[in-house]
């Protein structure tokens, strides 16, 4: 269970060896600095306005189903961090506490930027839970906050490797991604929602940052304990099943053809591709250092942050 703190023995950084400025998550702290600093207020979504107002409406409810998957998945996750980012501080990680810091703060900017939308050019001031699917649900409404919220009386590495899978692999890792993929192909094929599509690369660039963690922290937690990479197998193999779900369950609403030249196979396929790529990085930790792993952790930061 996490306890309160009463009292401080020491602190890090004034201790004689200070804190790590070469860790990777330092690092990711200081990408977040330097690319995270943007403001969804600036976004202009004049163009937007305009190309709504064009659209039939049938593009219409296809957009605003998916902008509200996005809408209620940011703030899912920015709700359900907070277990996490006292877990880590907890054990005493301050470098690892302070990239969450900006982690948590990016996904309150992405809240911010959906709900923006949705009121400035979508006009959605109604009830948008019907477009939540059954497996929607079972993710967003069920196992995110669960796993994460265990960590407030379990901050075990068994279930910190659970919080993270469903959280950093499934959540951003599958179905963020591909609901980029998605919303890039479907509006640069239309030639619509500039502004939007602006946010939406500008969201991607801080979530590959909160993936690099996730990869760093799932490796860590499998290199220094052995019991973890059946957790994080039996865990992926779990949430698989649901996150296809929801790709399958959004091209299911529609009958018939979708606009924008949406095809279910297409997504599906990119959708296990990510899931693939994922659970094979995380299963070659095993065989990997805790040195090699912080290594990686940099490269793959540094690649996906371009």
């Amino acid at each position: 269970m996490i306890t309160p703190i009463e009292r401080h023995e020491q602190f890090i950084t004034t201790s004689a060896g200070g804190f790590n400025r070469q860790h990777p998550a330092m690092r990711m702290f200081q990408k977040a600095k330097q690319l995270g600093v943007w403001d969804p207020a600036s976004i202009d979504f004049s163009q937007d306005q305009q190309d709504w107002q064009q659209m039939s409406e049938l593009e219409r409810d296809v957009a605003l189903r998916l902008v509200s998957l996005f809408q209620a998945g940011e703030e899912s996750v920015t709700l359900d961090l907070l277990p996490l980012v006292m877990t880590v501080a907890r054990e005493g990680r301050l470098e690892e506490e302070m990239f969450l810091t900006a982690f948590l703060w990016e996904e309150s900017k992405h809240v911010e930027f959906m709900r923006r939308y949705l009121d400035e050019v979508a006009g959605a001031h109604h009830d948008l839970s019907h477009y939540h699917s059954p497996s929607y649900k079972t993710i967003f409404y069920e196992e995110l906050p669960r796993s994460l919220n265990r960590l407030l009386t379990d901050p075990s590495p068994t279930a910190q490797a659970e919080a993270s899978v469903t959280y950093n692999m499934i959540v951003e890792g599958v179905l963020a991604e591909t609901g980029y993929y998605a919303s890039f192909e479907a509006f640069k094929r239309s030639n619509l929602l500039p502004g939007f599509t602006q946010g939406l690369n500008l969201m991607m660039r801080d979530e590959a940052r909160h993936i690099a963690y996730g990869v760093f922290l799932l490796s860590r937690l499998i290199v220094e304990h052995e019991e973890v990479w059946e957790v994080v197998q039996q865990r992926m193999m779990t949430l698989v099943p649901p996150a296809m779900g929801v790709v399958q369950e959004v091209f299911s609403a529609y009958d018939g053809e979708m606009p924008y030249g949406l095809t279910q196979d297409e997504f599906l396929g990119y959708a296990m591709n990510q899931f693939d790529r994922r659970y094979q990085r995380l299963e070659r930790a095993k065989s990997q250092t805790l040195e090699q792993i912080y290594r990686i952790a940099d490269q793959t930061e540094e690649a996906s942050s371009e």
